[in-house]
């Protein structure tokens, strides 16, 4: 994004128009002096003016030789200890480094800054009612995003997020995490439900498979046992005796099978979470899962749906925050305000990641700093300081001019009295 051109222009001109003024004021005082030169034997009162425009010129000129020797040789002569911030360039970017990290980048520094930051607040406050200029910026940001998204190769850039999914999952460890899950449902009863539904889903396939269960006793029957049809009556006492265990299992919490069952439960937890064995084959279940052909061609076509969905998010920002995308955010902003917790949260973890930021990267921060005002020419770091400090060095010679004036004129005066 580019600079508005009255931006520019107000930035250009700025310090070139007070040297204008100045210099001119400086001129003025020039011509006054010669003017009340000349009328000064004819009427004394001119002696005063006179005395005013040569300490106005004298005060002037000093400041004006002030302010050059900060920028340049004065009228290009090489005199000692001008030209300072050009031949002292290197200096001025290792310590404008050293001020930043000195004052910024120390991790103790920026966690008592942090402590009085409302990260969450601000962020709630602008998500539940924006303000006015949010639409622009967002436009604009959105399409950049967009226009960078785009520019990227699809493909490669899938591989990269595939790649780092892939990798963090890989890196998880889920048994320890699926046991202390187990542990805690047995613990406040939450299995039991999932026990019941076992149960019932037990009876169900039994009921669905019975014929399964007949031709199977039939086949391995003897033959006698199907001449005298005794393959039918013991088919008919296994499933009716399956089928009596599943409902005495379902009415009685405190039946045999049903607290081995759970006794089994338990174990599993124990094991998952300090058997290395079964956290290996989870690991290894985790990894086929990961390696399946059919589980890869899902993460693609999750992907190519995310990156679609980004993509119209951000080309057309006012329909993606306007629906319940948008109502989500605007209800998250709301919450962000509302519930403390969560705010304390979430300026906490801003904190702990401003202050990794500048414990990391703090030293890699300041030397890039230092490095890029190494970097420029000296007639770059002279236009650049000029231009943004260069009115104010202005009106310094203004008031040098003005003020040597009245030192002149207070001078003339003393003397006169002293006569």
């Amino acid at each position: 994004m580019t600079a508005s051109p009255a931006f520019v222009t107000r930035t250009a001109n700025g310090p070139r128009q007070m040297r204008i003024v100045a210099t001119g004021l400086l001129v003025l005082m020039a011509g006054l002096f010669f003017v009340a030169r000349a009328l000064e034997p004819g009427q004394p009162g001119w002696g005063f003016v006179r005395a005013f425009a040569e300490a106005a010129m004298v005060g002037g000129l000093a400041d004006w030789f002030a302010v050059t020797a900060l920028f340049r040789h004065p009228l290009g002569l090489p005199i000692p200890h001008t030209a300072i911030i050009p031949r002292n360039k290197d200096r001025i970017g290792d310590t404008l480094a050293t001020f930043l990290k000195d004052n910024f980048l120390i991790p103790g520094v920026v966690a008592r800054r942090m402590r009085r930051v409302d990260v969450a607040g601000a962020i709630g406050r602008f998500l539940a009612t924006p303000p006015a200029q949010e639409g622009r910026i967002r436009e604009t940001g959105a399409r950049l995003v967009a226009d960078v998204m785009e520019a990227l190769d699809p493909e490669r850039l899938g591989g990269m997020v595939k790649d780092a999914i892939d990798r963090r999952v890989r890196a998880i460890d889920f048994a320890p995490m699926l046991g202390q899950a187990l542990q805690a449902a047995i613990a406040k009863d939450r299995h039991i439900p999932l026990l019941e539904g076992l149960i019932r889903w037990a009876g169900k396939t039994l009921d669905a498979n019975e014929h399964l269960i007949r031709q199977m006793i039939h086949d391995r029957a003897g033959s006698i046992l199907r001449w005298t049809g005794l393959d039918e009556t013991l088919a008919d006492k296994i499933i009716d005796g399956l089928l009596r265990l599943l409902d005495d299992m379902a009415a009685d919490a405190g039946h045999p099978v049903r607290m081995r069952a759970e006794d089994g439960l338990a174990r599993l937890a124990e094991d998952l979470q300090f058997d290395p064995v079964m956290q290996r084959r989870v690991a290894e279940i985790r990894d086929e899962l990961l390696d399946n052909e059919a589980m890869r061609r899902w993460i693609d076509g999750l992907w190519e749906q995310g990156r679609a969905a980004l993509l119209r998010a951000a080309r057309d920002p006012r329909s993606a925050m306007g629906g319940k995308f948008g109502d989500a955010l605007r209800q998250l902003g709301e919450t962000l305000q509302q519930d403390a917790r969560l705010r304390i949260t979430i300026n906490r973890f801003a904190r702990r990641t401003a202050v990794g930021f500048s414990a990391n990267y703090g030293a890699s921060v300041v030397r890039l700093v230092s490095d890029t005002v190494r970097s420029w020419d000296t007639r770059t770091v002279t236009q650049r300081l000029e231009d943004a400090v260069g009115r104010d060095l202005q009106y310094i010679r203004v008031n040098g001019t003005l003020v040597g004036g009245l030192v002149g004129l207070a001078i003339h005066a003393i003397e006169l009295w002293l006569r």
